[in-house]
């Protein structure tokens, strides 16, 4: 249990209590909430939980606060309580019990800030599942790196997790892309063909057909042109779809299940999906075509399913997909991540899951919103290598994997933002990047420097560290099991990028203010505890993540 949610329990205790004793009067207890005060001066918790009981007892909410106070049962970690204007209580971590979690953060390890919220829970993150029709660009990079990053913190909140790619490898678009490639394809061997309308146009189609025409010759020219484009449109997308895998590769990004739009259909989830639409009355036939009754669920309009010539829409297929995930794989929770472009999919979404039987709580969409890329204040609009869509392997290539993935993690996911290609280059303190990483890199070369001067400080006494600076450091590094839930509960982990540069501050600080190999052994070995501790904690802030924490800078 967090210390915020014991500290909750203990107020309730004593609320409670003086109710039984006839010292307050209330019918409903209200929320306990815990939070940080603004004013660090004033503790490192507080409660408005008298503020709220006033409505209810009739009472000044100081009293009511003094009354909670005298019926509080005693807190390890609590070291002083206050009371404030105009009702608050307030909080201050013992010094003791600080210099205790130092030796609690070097006993976990790496599983520091792990919690059991999840309560193993089966939890699916699906993310990117762009339309493998072309290469990754920098919009589909920020919802890989924040759906992976989700993915390690719900992981580390006790959740079973499993990551996913949606490969859209039926429908339209496929074929658009297929059509495109016979297209390129001939006029590398030399024939005059049209590009079709619906066809994409980008380099990257060219360089893949001129790789076929490399490794097949002329061979699907002596072929029916829709067999050509059947096996052109199989290669092209196994070529793209190694491009993706390799590309999320560099940034860091693994999947643990590539499922296929096709099986869908091959395997019978579309047809028991629509199954059970049909039963549950939820299908409508108008205008030759085959809808979901969405208005009656609340939305605008309904939606169609089939078209007038018997192809499902992506709306169908996806009512199939999390047929699957909830009611044959069953996932207790499923998350997918969307591009801004699908906003407008969200409530039928929820309104098709709700008719298959599933309470749409279990189900949380995240829409990732827009990137645009900056150098300094100059918008970057194209491709220097190819003058057209910058791609997320170019973006990779030039400023690295640990920057992408912190300035796509930077910023909430419903805000657009700006990545800046300059800052993210830049070794100095103005690049986040670059001032978290290197206050890993510096603690790293004070535990070199203790080791080669044979300091020993695995019988530091960490009862030794009281100054300000010292607590204030603890006090930070202990804030992550929260952040971990904050993430997880909120499903938003900007939140971590900030912590991490609030810890690389608080720890620059401490070592401006704190020598810590120096004369007195004693303090050198506390202070080294209290140094490797640190490593720990900002080590795990940066691999959940996804990033590395270097040695050297």
């Amino acid at each position: 249990m967090l210390f915020r949610q014991k500290l909750a329990k203990a107020l309730e205790q004593a609320a409670l209590e003086a109710r039984q004793r006839g010292m307050l009067s209330f019918t409903a207890l209200p929320e306990c909430a815990i939070d940080h005060p603004q004013n660090p001066e004033h503790g490192d918790y507080a409660s408005s939980l008298p503020l709220r009981l006033s409505r209810a007892t009739d009472m000044p909410p100081l009293k009511i606060a003094e009354t909670l106070i005298e019926f509080l049962p005693p807190l390890a970690e609590v070291g002083n309580v206050a009371v404030a204007l105009p009702g608050f209580i307030n909080f201050a971590l013992s010094p003791d019990w600080l210099a205790k979690e130092v030796e609690a953060i070097l006993g976990s390890g790496e599983s520091y800030g792990d919690i059991g919220l999840g309560d193993k829970k089966s939890i699916q993150v699906e993310f990117v599942s762009v339309n493998p029709t072309g290469p990754l660009h920098v919009g589909h990079g920020r919802g890989a790196v924040l759906g992976s990053t989700l993915a390690n913190v719900l992981a580390a909140a006790g959740y079973n997790v499993e990551k996913e790619y949606y490969i859209n490898d039926a429908g339209s678009q496929l074929d658009a892309f297929s059509r495109t490639l016979l297209v390129r394809y001939k006029q590398c061997l030399g024939i005059e063909a049209e590009v079709p309308s619906d066809g994409y146009q980008g380099d990257y189609m060219v360089e893949m057909a001129q790789d076929i025409v490399k490794g097949e010759g002329d061979r699907f020219l002596k072929i029916s042109e829709d067999v050509a484009i059947s096996e052109l449109g199989e290669i092209g997308l196994r070529k793209i779809m190694d491009g993706l895998k390799k590309d999320l590769g560099l940034l860091g990004v693994e999947f643990d299940v590539w499922f296929s739009e096709q099986s869908l259909y091959r395997n019978g989830q579309y047809e028991k999906s629509m199954k059970v639409l049909r039963d549950g009355g939820y299908i409508t036939q108008k205008e030759n075509a085959t809808w979901f009754a969405s208005a009656a669920s609340g939305e605008d309009k309904d939606n169609v399913l089939i078209r007038s010539d018997g192809s499902p829409t992506y709306f169908a297929s996806d009512i199939a997909y999390h047929f699957n995930k909830f009611l044959e794989r069953h996932f207790n929770i499923v998350i997918d991540i969307w591009g801004a472009d699908h906003q407008g999919h969200v409530s039928r979404m929820k309104a098709a899951v709700n008719a298959l039987g599933i309470s749409p709580e279990r189900l949380k969409i995240i829409i990732c919103q827009l990137v645009t890329l900056r150098r300094g204040k100059d918008v970057v609009r194209v491709s220097k290598r190819s003058g057209d869509l910058i791609t997320l392997r170019e973006v990779i290539d030039e400023v690295g994997a640990d920057a992408c993935r912190f300035f796509f993690l930077c910023r909430s996911a419903d805000s657009q933002m700006d990545f800046d290609l300059e800052l993210a280059r830049k070794q100095s303190a103005d690049n986040p990047v670059y001032y978290v990483q290197y206050a890993h890199a510096r603690i790293a070369s004070i535990l070199k420097l203790a080791q080669e001067q044979g300091a020993d400080y695995s019988q530091g006494d960490v009862s030794l560290l009281t100054s300000e600076p010292e607590l204030r450091l603890i006090r930070k590094m202990a804030l992550l099991p929260e952040i971990v839930e904050t993430v997880a509960v909120c499903l938003e982990p900007h939140h971590l990028p900030y912590y991490a540069q609030d810890l690389a501050t608080v720890f620059h600080s401490f070592y401006k203010q704190c020598r810590v190999v120096s004369k007195d052994q004693k303090l050198t070995a506390a202070r080294l505890k209290l140094v490797k501790a640190a490593q720990t904690v900002l080590a795990r802030t940066l691999h959940l993540m996804g990033m590395t924490a270097p040695e050297s800078m």
